[in-house]
């Protein structure tokens, strides 16, 4: 027996040692995984957001029809802004100015845009408590100075004759007066949109 464990000894094999690079590449690859895993959930929480924020401001453009039904109503009763005489002077009750409003280089007025110009109150605010969506609006008759509208001091849209066609009424005396609606609504998660349109005087 003694000499069978001297020759063990002396056969000059030795245990392999563990070196631990199996262990430290699959450290790595585990980090890279994880680092994997953040980013693409980040990725797909962001792309969630914009969706979501697109389909608001989608919904927005959809809400700034009450804003157009509502001046549009108002610009064809005669008991408010569907007479010659009311369109003549300002009308905040309507939201209506009889000259055209300063605006910015988009064309929108600065009192939409500025709510420290926006002198109406929020009453004149179309809300929605459920949705918590808020549409604000003004009309301003295309003129550069209030009283009676002319060609000479306002814009002139188009009328349409009997038969059908259109023809330009620019410089008639006839001719229908140009009223521009600037709408903004604001919604959910600071959601922010703009619409704007036009109507004529019949």
């Amino acid at each position: 027996m003694t000499s069978a464990n001297n020759y063990r000894r002396s056969s000059g094999i030795k245990p392999l040692r563990q070196r631990g690079v199996i262990l430290f590449v699959t450290l790595i690859a585990l980090v890279v995984l994880l680092i994997s895993s953040i980013a693409l959930v980040r990725s797909f929480d962001t792309t969630m957001i914009l969706a979501g924020n697109l389909s608001f401001k989608r919904d927005l453009i959809n809400q700034s029809e009450r804003a157009i039904f509502a001046a549009n109503a108002s610009m064809n009763d005669p008991t408010k802004l569907g007479n010659t005489t009311a369109v003549q002077s300002n009308v905040v009750a309507y939201n209506y100015y009889a000259t055209l409003l300063p605006s910015d280089v988009h064309g929108l007025p600065n009192m939409i845009t500025d709510d420290s110009l926006w002198t109406l109150g929020s009453g004149n605010d179309i809300v929605d408590p459920i949705t918590g969506v808020n549409v604000r609006y003004v009309i301003d008759r295309m003129c550069n100075v209030a009283g009676p509208a002319s060609p000479s001091t306002c814009i002139v849209g188009y009328a349409v004759v009997p038969g059908g066609t259109v023809g330009i009424s620019q410089g008639k005396p006839n001719g229908p007066i140009v009223y521009r609606v600037s709408i903004r609504v604001k919604g959910p998660r600071n959601t922010q949109t703009y619409v704007q349109t036009t109507l004529q005087s019949k």
